[in-house]
């Protein structure tokens, strides 16, 4: 684990990082440090280093990315809601916000912001989330309203709405090419589990069989992370 070794201003509101990319952290951590009211106590490049961290720290806000080496954010928010219901996550993440935002908000992250926002809006989604407001985009607000009034989105071409939590972890884990034994050990599950999962997920997207749920599901992922 990263972590700060040093006094911490008791004036200041204490922030935990969590995210895998040591330069990324960096670059948040010299953002953040920057305000007068703000200070990052500690660094974690994972969900359990986070978990660790939050207990060392106390911190005020966690400020997460969506994605791990080998979880998302989704775990991490739902671990933290078990032992720290009352805790603050900000999710700060790469990812397209068509989705991820809705998940992440409603398993109890406070907002969702971007990397790619200008650094007042990253300052102003952590004092917002801090304060007790939720914190999303002009634009994820918008796609939030088209859909209670019944416009749905699609993203990649698959609707995932229908999916429970873990569905999603599977589907996503699909997307990225992994067998079904590693997404039964990364997930501590067994095996007929995760295919149980796999059959309720291609069920719920209508699709004929396994290997046109994979097509989609690596579709998906290449489509939300861009590449």
């Amino acid at each position: 684990m990263t972590t700060l070794e040093k006094k911490v201003d008791t004036l200041k509101k204490k922030v935990l990082l969590a995210d895998d990319h040591p330069l990324m952290r960096q670059g948040i951590a010299q953002l953040i440090n920057r305000e007068s009211d703000l200070e990052v106590v500690a660094e974690a490049e994972d969900v359990h280093e986070a978990m660790n961290a939050i207990e060392k720290y106390h911190p005020d806000i966690i400020v997460a990315d969506f994605t791990f080496k080998e979880s998302n954010a989704i775990e991490l928010i739902k671990d933290i809601r078990v032992r720290w219901p009352h805790m603050a996550v900000l999710v700060l993440t790469m990812h397209n916000e068509n989705f991820y935002a809705e998940r992440v908000l409603h398993v109890g992250a406070r907002g969702y912001v971007t990397k790619g926002e200008p650094p007042a809006n990253v300052i102003d989604a952590i004092r917002s989330v801090l304060n007790g407001r939720i914190y999303v985009s002009e634009k994820i607000a918008s796609q939030m309203l088209d859909k209670m009034v019944g416009n749905r989105r699609e993203s990649g071409g698959v609707l995932l709405d229908g999916l429970s939590d873990r569905e999603f972890e599977v589907f996503e884990q699909i997307g990225r090419g992994l067998e079904m034994r590693e997404i039964a050990k990364q997930f501590h599950l067994s095996i007929k589990t995760v295919e149980a999962h796999r059959d309720n997920i291609r069920k719920k997207l209508n699709f004929d069989n396994s290997t046109e749920l994979l097509k989609h599901a690596i579709q998906w992922f290449l489509f939300e992370s861009g590449r």
